[in-house]
């Protein structure tokens, strides 16, 4: 598109739809921002837009940097093909730029107009908690269009604008360090999907940088990778940069990748200078204290092949990011972007609780204020997208930034809500600051504060309650820590299973343990920590750094493939076409008896999963000339991909199929039948808890299986008995009632304004599905349900139990499920009253006499395990020997063959209590295959000499495979290796002559 000077560039307009941020894979040396976005762009039907652009707007939004001149408000009549700007004079820039606003709502509003002005869609925000199983979080503005990218979705628009809320942690230990760095920062991105490209792209950067916000042309400095000499020619020649302001970089930095292959393609930056009276030699885009990056422009135009080699894609993309924070901080005109009107105010009221004059403050106390402002946006954020604190996953992120502020907080001073009550909760006070400020970046934040409210008051309560205790433990083994290196002259090093105590314990993340650590000079072995955590940090650490990316034959399979048409709401049955076939991922024309299948049809009568309801299960037939079965092909499962394309996986039973025959599609009636029961029962079950424990809780997951539902669900405590029958007998009596349920689809705007819940975390469209009991409940949902409440017959809870912090699980039966459940239960309790010869109202005394019965039998088995232990003992207790010269100790080193732990612990204290102080006692025996047991007990005249039973007794059981540690007088730990007890005995004995024999001399 051919544009006069100056740049104001108009592009064609009408674009829908929406787009997903993209993570940029590019290596950040610079601490730079990872993420793009990619803007597609739009075209008027007729080919005339009458557009007026406003571009000073408040809003809110966030960005980078910028420094800005002036604005203006121009008519223009843009046509598809060329638009034609009245030239703007440098005075005019200078005088309005005087007016123009610059809190960080309005700069995100101005970026949104200015593309929208150019034919960009503006998008919404994408959730935090992101539709991709490759990360954990969103953490980049072009994530929600990776799947337009790969071309497995068509574009609903050519080009795109927003402002994505994005979570990054592998920098936080960077945050309030450096003048930059956030766990939560807002995107501002602009992105082309196959319509514009490089020229448009850098043209409307540099009018937004230089004329929308103002900043001096003379301030800006662009990066461009070494050899794309395209863009560096658009800078130069078009734009105007000087040759000294444009720096080619290498692929480190100006290269973007998706990973070892797919989509990548070379970028070109924008750096605001600080202090240009430094000159041009000499200068590095790097030095933070000079230059900030503040625009990233990614031009999308290879693919990365597997032998490394660059095909050019068939669509580019382009793909940018505007730091909101970095361009408010520039705009502002202040040091860092914490002191930007987007988290100062944040600040502001953490200093105001800890007493603080954060101007007054020194570096420590800034930084400490810095870092509990941009974790509050954080956490706020990510308790409204419904992530709730826990040990792995999303929620260790959560809990990790709660106990990090809490534990700064505290630190810094901060007592208490600030309302007067020393032993409140702080976070919550700093919340609602946030909060204050989230109506421009996210409307549903105030909708959900007091259930954020509640969240963060209740971890950070829980935390405390341990926080000190686990200080204590802390100090004392960093203390031990650097005696122990400062007496064998060893580097100070904290073991992972003191670590992992801290954390499974006390709640300590092990990054708090490491900053406290650190701070300290001691080390952590991180190796035994990971070794101790097994999963869990596995998990908590899965997928946060990359988004997965590549073009392959499945992105080629599904061009020619439209959408699947469902039919499965009004029949069960259906004539359909083969689309396409798969074999291991692999696209075939044609498939035999005895193979498993996917199948893709051109439309289906079959569930496919979502929403928590698994898919149907049925059959395809393809009938012969005579209408006889020519191939039945049995279907397992069905899911969706890419897109709307229902993936069909079966078997085919007999007969060959190949794509382009025309199938008799069949549901299982039986097992659809069972879906539906347990779908409707899963809103009334909602419905129900919300009305016996409260509104606030909500749904944080769930499952809608042939044989049961389960249902996971926010909530700080487990429910009682009491509670839990209240639940049963609301749902059983909606059940009896007999209502007929109604479905609608509408807008979406209409269906939130009547009250219909939506499920967290499903991605809704302008009109939805509306799924309503009359009176009971209303939800958003697809899913296939009962035309009335009675053909549930019956439900009944199952279990109720936590499964992570705040999250409780119920499952449940209905229906059919529900006729078996308790017809299984009844032949259960029928076995049992024949087994105990009593009847069934009398079976719960029975169980308890019994129990009873056993108990006493234990404790007299236990007792009579004591008196052999105490016998043995007092027969080994001549084996003592003496160790020293000047003061004799006495040792006692023994096997005690298959002796049980309670055992073992009774014949050592009956030892230490008849031998002489001072005394020494390690026993070990092997109560069973692969166990050992060993126990070290010290008198107090030992310990005074400095010799600790826990610090002894683990080197020992290393060598039998296990661990174990205790007090310095007394010491248990265990083992899986027997055949080294013995020798592991002979060693402690050869430690004990050792170390006593010096400390006694």
């Amino acid at each position: 598109m051919e544009v006069l000077k100056p740049q104001l560039c108009l592009h064609r307009s009408n674009c829908a739809h929406s787009m997903v941020p993209f993570l940029s894979s590019r290596p950040t040396s610079r601490f730079r921002p990872r993420f793009q976005y990619f803007s597609p762009g739009c075209r008027d039907d007729s080919g005339l837009i009458i557009q007026k652009l406003a571009l000073v707007r408040p809003t809110s939004f966030s960005s980078k940097h910028s420094n800005m001149k002036g604005t203006r408000e121009v008519n223009v009549t843009l046509r598809s093909t060329s638009a034609s700007i009245r030239p703007m004079t440098e005075e005019l820039v200078e005088s309005k730029s005087k007016d123009l606003p610059t809190s960080g709502d309005s700069i995100r509003q101005r970026f949104l107009d200015f593309y929208a002005s150019r034919g960009h869609k503006v998008l919404p925000s994408a959730s935090l908690v992101p539709d991709d199983p490759t990360v954990l979080l969103t953490i980049a503005g072009m994530l929600q269009f990776k799947p337009i990218f790969l071309g497995k979705v068509h574009r609903q628009v050519p080009c795109a604008t927003t402002s994505q809320r994005c979570i990054r942690t592998n920098d936080i230990e960077n945050v309030g360090r450096t003048s930059r760095h956030h766990t939560f920062f807002e995107m501002l991105g602009n992105f082309s999907f196959g319509d514009y490209f490089k020229k448009e792209a850098i043209k409307w950067a540099w009018e937004l940088s230089t004329m929308e916000f103002g900043l001096p042309a003379e301030r800006l400095w662009i990066s461009v990778y070494e050899d794309d000499d395209e863009a560096f020619a658009i800078w130069h020649d078009e734009i105007g940069v000087p040759v000294e302001r444009i720096k080619r970089m290498g692929e480190e930095d100006n290269f973007w990748t998706s990973g070892v292959t797919g989509p990548c393609g070379p970028c070109s930056e924008i750096y605001y200078d600080f202090h240009p009276e430094r000159g041009h030699s000499d200068v590095d885009l790097g030095d933070d204290t000079r230059f900030i990056e503040f625009y990233n422009l990614v031009f999308m135009q290879y693919n990365r092949v597997t032998d490394g080699s660059l095909e050019p894609l068939k669509q580019k993309n382009i793909d940018t990011g505007l730091g909101l924070e970095r361009m408010a901080r520039i705009l502002q005109k202040v040091p860092n972007n914490y002191e930007t009107d987007l988290i100062f105010p944040i600040i502001e009221k953490a200093s105001e609780l800890a007493n603080v004059s954060y101007a007054l403050a020194d570096d420590s106390v800034k930084m400490s204020l810095k870092i509990i402002g941009d974790h509050l946006r954080a956490i706020v954020y990510l308790l409204s997208d419904g992530v709730v604190p826990s040990n792995i996953g999303r929620g260790y992120v959560v809990r990790r930034l709660i106990r990090r502020a809490v534990r700064i907080g505290r630190l810094i001073g901060i007592k208490g809500d600030g309302r007067g009550n020393i032993e409140g909760a702080f976070l919550p006070s700093i919340a609602e600051k946030v909060i204050d400020l989230s109506t421009l970046i996210d409307s549903d934040v105030k909708a959900r504060a007091s259930r954020v409210m509640e969240e963060l008051k209740r971890e950070e309560l829980r935390f405390v309650q341990t926080l000190e205790r686990g200080e204590k433990l802390l100090e004392q083994m960093l203390a031990d820590a650097l005696s122990s290196a400062q007496e064998y002259g060893t580097a100070p090093c904290l073991s992972g299973k003191d670590a992992f105590l801290l954390y499974d314990t006390y709640g300590f993340p092990v990054e708090i343990t490491k900053e406290v650590a650190d701070e300290r000079g001691v080390s952590i072995d991180m190796n035994s920590f990971d070794i101790e955590m097994e999963n869990q940090r596995r998990q908590s650490q899965a997928a946060h750094n990359a988004v997965k990316l590549a073009v392959g034959d499945d992105a080629e399979l599904t061009e020619n493939i439209p959408d699947t048409e469902f039919l499965g709401y009004d029949t069960l049955s259906t004539r359909a076409v083969i689309e396409g076939l798969l074999v291991n991922g692999k696209p075939v024309l044609q498939v035999s008896e005895g193979s498993e299948v996917e199948i893709l049809l051109n439309r289906t009568p079959f569930y496919a999963e979502s929403g928590g309801q698994i898919g149907d299960n049925g059959f395809l037939y393809i009938p012969d000339a005579n209408n006889q079965q020519k191939a039945v092909i049995k279907i397992s499962d069905v899911k969706k991909s890419l897109g709307n394309i229902f993936v069909h996986k079966g078997t085919i039973k007999e007969g060959s199929i190949e794509v382009g025959r025309e199938v008799d599609a069949a549901v299982d009636a039986k097992l659809r039948q069972r879906a539906k029961v347990h779908h409707t029962a899963t809103h009334l079950l909602q419905a129900a808890l919300k009305k016996v424990i409260g509104q606030e809780t909500s749904q944080a997951g769930s499952l809608v299986a042939f044989d049961r539902l389960r249902f996971d669900f926010n909530f700080h405590r487990p429910l009682s008995d009491n509670e839990l029958m209240e639940i049963e007998g609301l749902i059983n009596s909606w059940i009896e009632g007999a209502t007929l349920l109604q479905t609608k689809v509408m807008p979406l705007t209409d269906a939130k304004r009547a009250g219909a819940i939506a499920m967290f975390g499903e991605k809704y469209g302008e009109q939805v599905r509306v799924v309503e009991v009359p009176g009971v409940s209303m939800e958003l949902c697809g899913g296939t349900h009962v035309s009335n409440t009675s053909e549930i017959r019956g439900f009944k809870i199952i279990t109720e139990q936590g499964i992570a912090s705040g999250i409780r699980r119920i499952e449940a039966v209905a229906g059919e499920a529900f006729i078996e459940y308790i017809s299984a239960r009844d032949n259960c309790m029928k076995q049992l009253c024949s087994t105990l010869k009593v009847k069934a109202e009398d079976v719960p005394t029975r169980v308890e006499t019994l129990l009873e019965e056993l108990r006493m039998a234990r404790n007299d088995i236990s007792a009579a395990r004591a008196k052999a232990a105490v016998y043995k003992a007092s027969t080994i207790a001549n084996n003592v020997f003496l160790v020293g010269n000047s003061k004799k100790i006495r040792v006692l080193v023994e096997c005690m063959d298959d002796m049980d732990a309670d055992s073992l612990k009774c014949a050592a204290d009956y030892l230490v209590d008849t031998l002489q102080d001072p005394a020494v006692v390690v026993l070990g025996s092997s109560p069973g295959e692969g166990k050992v047991s060993l126990i070290a007990a010290f008198t107090p005249g030992v310990v005074d000499m400095g010799v600790q039973a826990g610090k002894f007794i683990g080197p020992i059981a290393k060598l039998c495979g296990g661990g174990g540690g205790g007090r310095p007088n007394f010491a248990q730990a265990g083992g899986r290796k027997p055949e080294n007890l013995l020798s592991a005995l002979e060693k402690a004995r050869s430690e004990l002559v050792s170390i006593l024999s010096e400390k006694a001399s």
